[in-house]
């Protein structure tokens, strides 16, 4: 083991209901999503997100998922539910993401060419996600998201990297990307926005297993 070695982070996405939200935090999850979108399969008004969030360990980083929402409206949810991270999943500009502290932003792109990658150095962020996405949709596909350029984004940001991840293939993820912290979602599901318990102890132990030196630490509160 590495020397002053951190366990690599992990954040459960989707989360729909208490009893899932609970589980994640005894299993020792970093984070915990909430995906505010109302087309998402995994939407939770922000009064269920706001129960939840008061009845868990303060200790678990809260993030409230947002795409292409008024600001007002991301800020509105930001207070009432007591949210520690904002994540822009959506076509949010750098103009966007500077109507809020730097330190509480997580932005979330599906990269396919380098001259995206140039795009990324303008945002001014706590960190980036990396993920798949099909027309039409934001995330939660399931679908493997570009690991080479994932691999080549962390040196402009801290990197998260998502889509299609499972306990299955965390490890080959990790191992190939080397991000600072992972995101699953329909990766540890029965169904969409009903997480499988095992499933989510199991990639959240296997994630810990992973030692990084000195590694940026994402899923902070400010």
């Amino acid at each position: 083991m590495l020397n002053n070695a951190s366990p690599m982070e992990i954040k459960i996405c989707g989360i729909t209901n208490l009893e899932d939200a609970a589980d994640a935090c005894a299993y020792g999850a970093d984070a915990l999503g909430f995906i505010f979108y109302k087309k998402s399969q995994r939407y939770i008004t922000p009064e269920t997100a706001k129960h939840i969030i008061e009845n868990i360990s303060n200790t678990v980083v809260k993030v409230g998922v947002f795409v292409n929402h008024e600001i007002t409206a991301v800020r509105d949810i930001y207070e009432f539910c007591g949210l520690d991270l904002i994540q822009l999943h959506g076509d949010e500009s750098p103009e966007y993401c500077r109507q809020f502290p730097e330190t509480i932003i997580i932005k979330a792109f599906s990269p396919s060419m380098d001259d995206d990658v140039s795009i990324l150095k303008s945002y001014p962020v706590k960190a980036i996600l990396i993920d798949a996405r099909e027309p039409g949709l934001y995330g939660g596909t399931g679908k493997k998201s570009n690991w080479e350029m994932a691999s080549k984004l962390k040196e402009m940001h801290p990197l998260i990297l998502s889509g299609g991840l499972n306990p299955d293939n965390i490890l080959e993820a990790i191992d190939t990307v080397s991000p600072n912290a992972v995101d699953v979602c329909s990766g540890v599901e029965v169904s969409p926005g009903d997480k499988d318990s095992e499933k989510m102890k199991s990639i959240v132990v296997k994630v810990h297993a992973v030692k990084r030196k000195s590694p940026v630490k994402i899923f902070t509160k400010s």
